[in-house]
């Protein structure tokens, strides 16, 4: 009975690693991104935007690990032991999606960095509830619709059409609106935890309103 068990958990795992190990690979691309972007870069060149026009392609990559929690009720299924389920598999799941979101935060941090280095400190609520309400649309699109950042180079016409298509309906909008504030409220809770985590001189985010004004811009 406890190989038979030992062995499907090993299953269960293998075939979870596959599809956790390429969810935080695109998870992390748009942090990779935040740090060459607002933290090494200085923007205006085209370079910069092209990297920029990616950073945000694939940012709901990050939060969009959070429904992966569905994955999860389908393992318990299979597991059917509490032990395991308590010691292995719930750890495991907790471990790949907060550091998911872990990355769509320091990503949003750094791009507050920089509004707050170009003297544009006043914008950085108003973008992070834009790319909060961005990443719930590009949330419902990879979880429902199935596309993926890359559908935004190879099929961007479908992605515009049909996804625009799609989420002017009753349900997409409720759904997107629930995946709005879900973000907006576990990112305000993440970005207090990391920045009270971080050195005292990066608490920018935080701060960013009753910093010096004389911020010389780029």
């Amino acid at each position: 009975m406890k190989e038979e068990l030992i062995a499907r958990i090993i299953q269960v795992l293998q075939i979870n690693m596959s599809w956790m190990t390429w969810n935080l690979f695109l998870a992390f691309i748009p942090l990779a991104l935040s740090v060459w972007l607002f933290r090494m870069r200085r923007g205006g060149t085209w370079l910069w935007w092209l990297g920029f026009l990616v950073f945000y392609a694939f940012l709901p990559n990050a939060p969009y690990l959070l429904t992966d929690v569905i994955h999860l009720i389908d393992d318990i299924r299979t597991i059917q032991s509490v032990w395991m389920i308590t010691l292995v598999l719930i750890p495991l799941y907790l471990l790949v999606i907060l550091g998911g979101f872990e990355a769509y935060v320091i990503s949003l941090i750094n791009w507050g960095y920089y509004l707050h280095r170009i003297g544009k400190s006043q914008w950085i609520w108003r973008v992070e509830l834009i790319t909060h309400f961005l990443c719930a649309v590009g949330v419902y699109w990879g979880r429902f619709l199935r596309f993926n950042s890359w559908d935004f180079i190879t099929q961007p016409d479908a992605v515009l059409t049909k996804g625009v298509e799609e989420i002017l309906g009753k349900q997409p909008l409720v759904i997107i609106a629930i995946t709005f504030v879900v973000l907006a409220g576990l990112y305000w809770i993440m970005k207090r935890v990391t920045l009270g985590l971080s050195k005292p001189g990066s608490r920018i985010g935080i701060k960013s309103e009753s910093t010096n004004s004389n911020t010389p811009n780029i």
